[in-house]
């Protein structure tokens, strides 16, 4: 038994596959109705409202239907899309055991009324002693039948023929011809009530007993037809397992299977293979070969009875229901044994050993060999070949190895000599054995002692193994040598020295595929790849959370390695990058890689050739290699883009590389500054120019070139912004008084009275700041400065001007000065030590990156990779920019029209210089060289601030919003969830930009130090992986769900969808940390959606008072919100009240049968409720009409139009990519009504939560 996946839980009593999707159903004894993904181990869904014990379980073959049928005498079907049950089937009288749909089921909306060719139904079995056939789509009992005498254990439909299959605790098993019931079917259409009374009564006439099968001597717990054979097989507690033979007129007993000691379950055919399974409350499973009757197998459990077991009909797999959960699991491995040579591939499929010449499905396949059957094998019980191995060493004969696990484990040698084949040389071993020499091959015999044979199966040599528990060996790839593995670590051991070449830890290994030159071998472990040296060194490891299958090295490149999992094809290279390459509907087993063809095996032994697109791997390769022609002949022939690929060129330092493939402006200008090409940055910043962004572009480019000490640059970027503070403080620092004056000036003609004293301060100019206090009013301020700094005059002016008002100036001094040192004098601003263009900076040289069409050129004039070129002087192909004489360029007054003539800064505020449309400015952009330094410079590396790392590390809006990049954070919002609404969101991004940020006070003169809080430092400082605090957490999500449904729950319903529609506005901001809570979280935003429809479905009602049919019309869809239990229990009561009063008496029959299904109406307080329900259905059922014609019909499956608030059928309309409400065709663009963030019908990825 290979287990696949196990769950905990109740008892579970009956079990359903999905017919496509990797899902399995189980109901379970408490009442619970659970929906796995058995390939992730994860709940999908949970269904809670059957009361008592579920023991019936089934999926719709086409449609996302479940039925289910419990102790509560209820059949229940469900929509596990809708999350909620669609409506309940009541007739049974007692415990429900089984529920089938009919394998040809159609699809519910495909359904025609009277087609006798379609077969909507259910079939149920009861310990009422009936069996019922119902009709899903009218939702109308059609047959009962009746004849078994005890319960009726279990009943099936068969796969093709119009028969049942039941069996009862009266010891018999019934077959039943159904094939009167189509024809009855359109006959009955005209009296359907009257025949439904009939079949309730007297049971199905035209629906017959066909056999009755007599035999066990107690009650018979299951029954099966054979999917294919005219066979029936059955379990009964008399411990026995019976096969029944039918023909066109009698069935008779075949065989009796004996074995089990205690009550048998449940049996089922295998659907592939000629076996038979079946389960009993001894604790064990066994399997039975059907031909021989014989048991073959048995699979046990400690502690737990199991009750119920089921089949896949599209995979391999078996599900098997105990008293403590479920197990799903197969009986042998899928996968092919195979082995490959040069463009050879030898494979087995079934017995045959098959030869493919071309290593692929480009060659012939032929058939070579006949692998024996062992004596007491049985197929599809593990008995096939499992691995097979080609010995590599000999080049002139053919050798194969080939190991099976039947007799405990056992191999076949077969030797090939020029087409003739000698009989296989047979041994026991332990696992895979292996060629590793020329004439010998290594055996792990069954006592772990490593034997060394010959090609005449002789041993020559006994070892011991220096690895303790050792369970396997594989290829050693180096002649002499072998691979021995226990569960936690492989050794590479060489049987000749008898010595360890190396080890390394490799959790639950697998195989080994060695490269085509020996150099590296990838150890394929379960969930990881380990690449080694032949000296057992290690390369890279990476891990991945799918199952991986198998893999091959590509024979064109021997640094790229392509495996497959069991959803995708990837790649991983030596260097340790690995990527997806391609998607896969089934697995598949590689064989070989060749260019951009992967030839693989199905798990049928048929070969496939998938097409692959490696440019990705291949461009990194080449980057790696640093062969720039290939690098450049990628770029300009491949479609290479996406944020991903930029992103690993910055992390792996190649930033100047992803300049030449982004077209991007904006992308561009990010590169360019991470590489510190000012030149680029700038190109780009003008090509941006007049975007809404462009004074940031423009900022962020001065702050780089600030850091490089480029203040021409700095200064364009400047007066682009127009930020005349800090150019004004550039002039300062730099030594340019004069411009610093014309700053003064501009700051005049501006009318800016804090401009003016700031660059006369700046200037260290008194007598200018005295004006300017006076001419703002400030007499007093401008007297104090005048007397401080000696300007006698312009005190004695002032002081006049200061007493004609009626003032005095008496004690003025006294009051500024209060302290005045003996020796002051007045401060001038500094001396800059520098008065150059640039600040210097340290030179360098270019590498061959930085000019990819140079390194093009030269690789033209050489074969071989091009290497790094370590300078760029004295060749043709020089960089000429380099000869220019960057250090002579100043920008003058001129360049920027700082003089005092016409046009330039002393007109108003119409600066030359600021604007594009100057034939100077113009002149700037055509010449971005002139900014270029003398000699190209180097900087010590920056570290990254933790606001950086979260915006880096996460893909999630919440992180970004932390670290204040609000832009990128309503840019992920937009993708994700097609956001819009920005000003809704504004709370939620400021709290969590507040929340991942504190303060602490800093030293006098100083501002506050800023502390980031992260989520991830519980162990220690996270360093470049940190992640910001999250504001919003699930807790705080469900408090707010809880808010929302106190409110609703007292009538508060303004108060109730405001907190829901809060609860929508931040989920997006919250932050989960493993699976579960992310399902949650989706959860909560269904709930919200709900909810949030039905109050707004309930204000539509009070609107509509005077119109009782759109009264009632809203408050059926209003029924059909998914509410909570208790919430239901309200919806229906006042739809029950609204319809009665309008006197739609149908409608109001339908709510009220509805209000007496529910749980909560059998409590005591809902006593009056549950008699007022009964009274309104008496009445309704007797006057049995409508007042009003309705759109509505409670028999179908609609969703609601949430802008119209009326319904529609599934699949009509356009979804809200985030709250998933529903909207006609005409609301494609528009906001959502419901959330009130997203675009309506637009298609995105979906939420990010984690």
């Amino acid at each position: 038994m290979l287990t696949k996946f196990e769950s905990k839980s109740a008892r579970v009593k009956g079990l359903a596959f999905h017919p496509v999707r990797p899902w399995i159903c189980s109901s379970l004894h408490s009442g619970v109705i659970q929906l796995w993904d058995y390939r992730v181990g994860t709940v999908i869904d949970r269904f809670e409202e059957h009361e008592g014990p579920v023991r019936g379980i089934d999926f719709h073959p086409r449609d996302p239907l479940i039925v289910s049928g419990g102790d509560d005498y209820k059949i229940k079907v469900w929509d596990y899309k809708l999350h909620r049950c669609l409506f309940t089937l009541l007739g049974h009288l007692d415990y429900i055991r089984t529920v089938v749909f009919h394998p040809n089921a159609p699809p519910i909306d495909s359904v025609v009324e009277g087609d006798i060719t379609q077969t909507p139904w259910i079939v149920s079995a009861s310990d009422d002693q009936t069996i019922r056939i119902w009709n899903y789509y009218t939702r109308a009992c059609l047959a009962v039948l009746t004849g078994h005498n005890h319960y009726v254990m279990c009943a099936h439909f068969h796969h093709s023929d119009d028969l049942i299959v039941s069996s009862s605790l009266d010891q018999t098993v019934r077959v039943w011809d159904t094939s009167g019931l189509r024809k009855e079917r359109s006959a009955d259409m005209q009296n359907n009530a009257a025949s439904a009374v009939q079949n309730e009564f007297f049971g199905q006439t035209n629906v017959i007993v066909k056999y009755v099968l007599e035999g066990h001597d107690r009650g018979v717990n299951w029954a099966a037809f054979h999917p294919t054979l005219p066979l029936i097989a059955s379990a009964a507690d008399d411990r026995s397992v019976k096969l029944w033979r039918m023909s066109e007129s009698k069935a008779w007993e075949v065989d009796t299977l004996r074995g089990h000691n205690n009550n048998v379950s449940s049996v089922l055919f295998h659907p592939r293979f000629d076996l038979l399974i079946s389960n009993s409350e001894d604790k064990s499973i066994r399997v039975w070969d059907v031909s021989k009757r014989v048991n073959v197998q048995t699979f046990r459990r400690d502690l737990d009875r199991f009750w119920i077991l089921a089949a896949c009909k599209n995979r391999n797999l078996l599900a098997a229901g105990h008293d403590s959960g479920m197990l799903v699991f197969k009986l042998e491995r899928e996968r092919p044994a195979m082995c490959v040579h040069a463009n050879k591939l030898f494979f087995v499929r079934g017995r045959e050993v098959l030869l493919a010449d071309g290593g692929g499905s480009a060659g012939r396949e032929r058939s070579i060999y006949s692998v024996r059957r062992s004596g007491n094998s049985t197929e599809g019980i593990g008995t096939a070949p499992r691995f097979m191995h080609y010995n590599s060493y000999e080049p002139n004969d053919t050798h194969l190895l080939i190991m099976s696990d039947s007799d405990g484990g056992s191999y076949e040698l077969v030797s090939l000599n020029h087409n003739n084949v000698n009989d296989g040389k047979k041994g026991n071993c332990l696992g895979p054995v292996f060629f590793m020499a020329r004439n010998r091959f290594c055996v792990l015999d069954r006592s772990r002692q490593l034997v060394i044979k010959n090609l005449n199966n002789e041993t020559t040599k006994r070892i011991n193994p220096p690895l303790s528990e050792c369970t396997g060996l594989l290829d050693g790839g180096v002649s002499g040598r072998i691979l021995i593995k226990n569960e936690e670590r492989v050794i590479s051991f060489d049987t000749g020295a008898r010595r360890v070449i190396g080890e390394v830890q490799a959790s639950k290994l697998k195989s080994a595929v060695w490269s085509p030159d020996r150099s590296h071998c990838a150890l394929l472990c379960k969930y990881s790849i380990i690449i080694v040296t032949k000296a057992m060194e290690t390369v890279t490891t990476i891990t991945d959370t799918v199952r991986i299958k198998s893999g091959q090295w590509s024979s064109t490149n021997p640094e790229l390695f392509v495996f497959a999992t069991s959803n995708h094809v990837k790649y991983l290279l030596t260097s340790g990058d690995v990527g997806t390459i391609r998607a896969l509907e089934n697995p598949v087993y590689l064989t070989k890689v060749v260019n951009q063809s992967l030839y693989v095996l199905d798990r049928g032994a048929r070969q496939k050739i998938l097409q692959l697109d490696l440019t990705e791997a291949e461009f990194k390769l080449a980057l790696e290699a640093k062969n720039y022609p290939r690098v450049m002949e990628l770029i300009a022939h491949s479609n290479l883009c996406g944020r991903a690929l930029v992103k690993y060129l910055q992390e792996k330092g190649y930033p100047e590389v992803a300049l030449h493939f982004v077209k991007e402006p904006k992308t561009r200008f990010e590169l360019a500054l991470a590489c510190g090409n000012l030149e680029a940055a700038m190109e780009s910043a003008f090509q941006l120019e007049g975007t809404n962004n462009s004074d940031a572009i423009w900022r962020e480019l001065g702050a780089e070139a600030l850091r490089q000490g480029n203040h021409n640059v700095v200064e364009m970027s400047y007066q682009r912004t127009k930020d005349f503070d800090r150019l004004s403080f550039l002039y300062l620092i730099s030594g340019d008084t004069d411009k610093l004056r014309k700053m003064l000036k501009i700051a005049s003609m501006r009318k800016d009275v804090m401009g003016q004293y700031y660059n006369a301060l700046l200037l260290g100019d008194a007598s200018e700041r005295v004006s300017v206090l006076e001419e703002s009013g400030n007499l007093n301020l401008a007297y104090i400065c005048a007397k401080v700094h000696g300007l006698e005059d312009s005190a004695t002016r002032l002081q006049s001007i200061i007493e004609a008002a009626g003032n005095s100036v008496e004690g003025l001094l006294e009051k500024a000065q209060p302290n005045l040192p003996k020796h002051s004098c007045l401060l001038q601003p500094p001396t800059p030590i520098i008065r150059s263009n640039n600040w210097p900076t340290l030179p360098t040289e270019k590498t061959t990156l930085e000019d990819l069409h140079a390194a093009l050129q030269s690789g033209e004039q050489s074969s071989t990779p091009a290497a790094p070129m370590d300078t760029w002087t004295g060749e043709a192909g020089d960089y000429n920019e380099d000869e220019k004489d960057d250090a002579e360029v100043d920008l003058s007054d001129e360049d920027f029209d700082l003089d005092d003539g016409d046009g330039g800064w002393d007109d108003d505020l119409d600066l030359g210089g600021f604007e594009d449309e100057s034939p100077k400015a113009k002149k700037k952009t055509a010449d971005l060289s002139e900014f270029h330094d003398q000699e190209d410079f180097s900087l010590p590396p920056a570290g990254k601030s933790a606001l950086e790392c979260w915006v880096s590390n996460s893909s999630h809006a919440a992180d970004h919003a932390s670290a204040g990049s609000i832009s990128s954070a309503c840019q992920l919002l937009h993708r994700q969830i097609a956001a819009s609404n920005f000003e809704a969101l504004k709370p939620s991004i400021l709290g969590s930009y507040y929340a991942a940020m504190s303060y602490s006070p800093g030293l006098p003169g100083f501002g506050n130090l800023p502390i980031p809080l992260m989520r991830n430092d519980g162990t220690g400082h996270p360093g470049a992986k940190s992640l910001p605090l999250a504001n919003c957490t699930i807790k705080l999500l469900k408090e707010r769900v809880r808010t929302g449904h106190k409110a609703f729950q007292g009538g508060k319903f303004g108060d109730s969808k405001s907190a829901f529609e809060n609860v929508l506005l931040l989920i997006p901001f919250c932050v989960t940390s493993n699976r579960s809570e992310a399902s949650e979280v989706k959860e909560l935003v269904e709930v919200a959606r709900e909810y949030i429809t039905a109050i707004r479905i309930k204000n539509a009602m009070a609107e509509s008072v005077g119109n009782p049919a759109r009264m009632t019309e809203l408050s059926a869809y209003f029924t059909h919100c998914n509410l909570l239990p208790q919430h239901l229990l309200l919806a229906l009561r006042s739809a029950m009240g609204t319809a009665f009063k309008s006197k739609n008496f149908i409608t109001a029959a339908s709510f009220a049968r509805r209000l007496l299904e529910l749980p909560d109406m059998k409590s005591e307080r809902n006593a009056d409720l549950r008699v007022k329900a009964t009274k309104v259905l008496q009445k309704s059922e007797a006057m049995a009409r409508n007042e009003h014609t309705l759109n509505y019909n409670d028999s179908t499956i609609f969703r609601i139009n949430c802008s119209e608030l009326i319904p529609m059928q599934s699949g009509e309309g356009v979804e809200c990519p985030y709250c998933g409400s529903v909207y006609s065709n005409e609301m494609h663009g528009k906001d959502c009504l419901t959330c009130k963030v997203s675009k309506i019908g637009v298609e995105t990825i979906g939420l990010v939560t984690g």
